[in-house]
């Protein structure tokens, strides 16, 4: 599959300078941890599972997690799981290559759900990309738990799952206990490189330690407690020495409610389409373009989502602009002349080859997933 795949093909050469590589599960690691792109939650107690994630598709979404943890009571685990493995037992007995679906993980409870997954499933699970792994802790055995479960799943299937931690717990969110957990977790990462697809934020429950929400006037970057964090998260496990991908925060909004403020997106952005910029506002999704951009700047790629119209959004925010483009490519064409600064190719700002080598690399792999825009392009069009 590819991002923007069901764009007509005319289109697709009107808006990209160079347009998007096609990924499976088996590329490597470090793009496809870009690839994922915004991550769809799904109830494992959907019914048919199957037609549910092939209608996503259309939405561009590229990754998706059957949940069996916090979006469902627990009086329903066990129907989720026969849910799962009628679906898992489908795709064993379909052609691989006419099922159009996203990658694909799911989300257990504890290591004891993942180790009962495993029981009921078999080499079934070799149908998923990987797991999400949920109150991921680096102060209990519960991040160790998951990880030796993987890896002997791993061993007896043949297979090379992933896992993505959720840092969620209040060993995160509190501070004093915030370094000692996350140098842990930096440590078990380091010796789970090859399984680590990519770190998720789970801002919901980082909140709830303290009984806040954040309504749709205000990102995540606005409450403080949380904001502080994700910035740690990142000094930590973000470095760029480390490779990790850390992807966004749930936005858990997808119905207009009351609005405070001035909205934040410009009109001159939308001069030739300004029914967008009121379905957009109208929804409250100037926020959320708002919180997404805030993501990229701290260093954040990807986003998890609750509603497939919150995809081609978090989407279209990752296409690399053609100035991005330009910049990245000049500065690591020089980055063998021993540095040195000079004006960008838009004489807009300056190039430091050194200092922008780590950033350079980064986007190009974005480039390499999710395509660079042709000049005058941006994320309206």
């Amino acid at each position: 599959m590819k991002h923007f795949q069901h764009v007509p093909e005319d289109i697709t050469e009107e808006l990209f300078f160079v347009e998007p590589h096609p990924f499976t599960k088996h590329t490597q690691k470090n793009v496809l941890s870009y690839s994922l792109g915004a991550t769809l939650y799904t109830p494992a107690t959907k019914p048919d599972l199957l037609h549910v994630l092939q209608n996503i598709r259309k939405y561009d979404a590229t990754s998706s997690v059957i949940c069996l943890e916090d979006s469902i009571p627990d009086e329903k685990v066990e129907e989720a799981e026969k849910n799962l493995t009628v679906f898992l037992s489908m795709l064993d007995e379909l052609d691989a290559a006419n099922v159009d679906l996203p990658l694909l993980f799911v989300r257990p409870r504890t290591p004891e759900h993942l180790e009962r997954l495993f029981i009921q499933n078999g080499h079934l699970l070799n149908h998923l990309t990987g797991f999400v792994f949920p109150k991921f802790d680096g102060l209990t055995y519960v991040g160790v738990a998951f990880t030796e479960t993987l890896q002997r799943i791993n061993t007896q299937i043949n297979g090379n799952l992933y896992f993505m931690p959720v840092l969620e717990t209040p060993s995160i969110i509190h501070r004093e206990t915030r370094e000692a957990t996350l140098h842990n977790l930096a440590h078990l990462f380091a010796h789970n490189r090859d399984q680590l697809l990519a770190v998720r934020i789970g801002a919901t429950d980082m909140s709830s330690s303290y009984g806040l929400r954040r309504n749709n006037d205000f990102t995540v970057y606005d409450v403080h407690v949380v904001s502080s964090a994700i910035a740690d998260i990142v000094n930590f496990l973000g470095r760029d020495m480390d490779g990790h991908t850390i992807t966004g925060a749930v936005w858990e909004h997808f119905r207009p409610s009351t609005r405070t403020f001035k909205p934040l997106l410009r009109e001159t952005l939308f001069a030739e389409d300004k029914q967008l910029r009121t379905k957009l506002l109208t929804s409250g999704y100037d926020t959320f373009i708002r919180e997404i951009q805030m993501d990229k700047i701290n260093g954040i790629t990807g986003k998890t989502v609750i509603y497939p119209s919150h995809i081609p959004i978090v989407h279209s925010l990752l296409v690399v602009s053609h100035e991005e483009y330009s910049d990245a490519q000049e500065v690591l064409k020089d980055t063998n002349s021993g540095g040195g600064a000079y004006a960008s190719t838009y004489k807009n700002e300056m190039n430091e080859v050194k200092p922008h080598t780590a950033w350079a690399k980064k986007t190009l792999t974005r480039a390499e997933t999710f395509g660079v825009a042709k000049p005058g392009t941006d994320f309206v069009d």
